[in-house]
């Protein structure tokens, strides 16, 4: 066989190659839920995202409506002094399978949205009113022995700032009024790991000698920390 024919084989090869890989990704949507235990019964029933889908034939307005959901101001009373109104496919059922969500936050002065994590959901931070201070850090430094860059910056009314799916970070109110942000997400469902909470107010608790070791501090202080009542701040 000529070697052009060869090639052209082999280039017809690698072109079903890749096609098929692209076509593979295209079936495999990013998951919507911590875990799916696989089983082996034919009469379980079938979700899409985790849910039932509603028959389209009772489908009604009401399911893409939520009333004055984030309009209504209450109180903050939370040791955060902040307050976040998270409309989600839980809150709103119409938002399931379309792949987006929204925040409405709320911060009195000193107020804190305390460094957290969204697993599933990029995030688009828009400041409404007030002024916050924002960061976030990033993972896998080029040296493991270098630290994880911070990057941060005060915001205003009208600034929008962006944080990466799975990244740590915060918002600080440093104004000496209330501040209020709107935050979209790419995820029905983004998730939230805040780290304080999801580390020390885990149930049951991680073994102490683990955190101690991990945070390089005493044993007491890390058990100190899980005798604490650990608040969140979504409503």
């Amino acid at each position: 066989m000529k070697k052009s024919g060869i090639f052209q084989q082999l280039l017809l090869f690698l072109t079903i190659v890749v096609f098929s890989s692209l076509l593979a990704d295209a079936y495999d949507p990013d998951p919507l839920q911590d875990f799916c235990i696989a089983v082996n019964d034919t009469k379980a029933a079938v979700f899409v995202n985790g849910k039932i889908c509603k028959d389209p034939k009772t489908v009604t307005a009401d399911d893409f409506y939520y009333p004055g959901g984030v309009s209504f101001p209450k109180p903050i009373t939370n040791p955060l002094g902040s307050k976040i109104t998270l409309v989600y496919d839980e809150i709103l059922a119409g938002l399931n399978t379309q792949g987006v969500a929204i925040a409405y936050l709320e911060f009195a002065p000193d107020g804190l949205n305390p460094p957290h994590e969204h697993p599933r959901g990029s995030e688009i931070f828009l400041v409404l009113e007030g002024t916050l201070y924002a960061g976030l850090i990033t993972s896998n430094p080029p040296n493991p022995n270098d630290k994880n860059p911070l990057f941060s910056k005060i915001l205003n009314p009208g600034d929008v700032f962006v944080f990466p799916r799975g990244m740590t970070h915060f918002q600080h109110n440093i104004g000496k009024t209330k501040a209020v942000a709107i935050a979209a997400f790419n995820s029905q469902n983004p998730g939230v790991m805040t780290i304080g909470k999801s580390i020390f107010g885990s149930e049951p608790s991680v073994p102490p000698e683990i955190l101690a070791k991990a945070f390089q501090v005493d044993q007491n202080l890390v058990e100190h920390l899980q005798s604490l009542t650990w608040t969140g701040n979504v409503n």
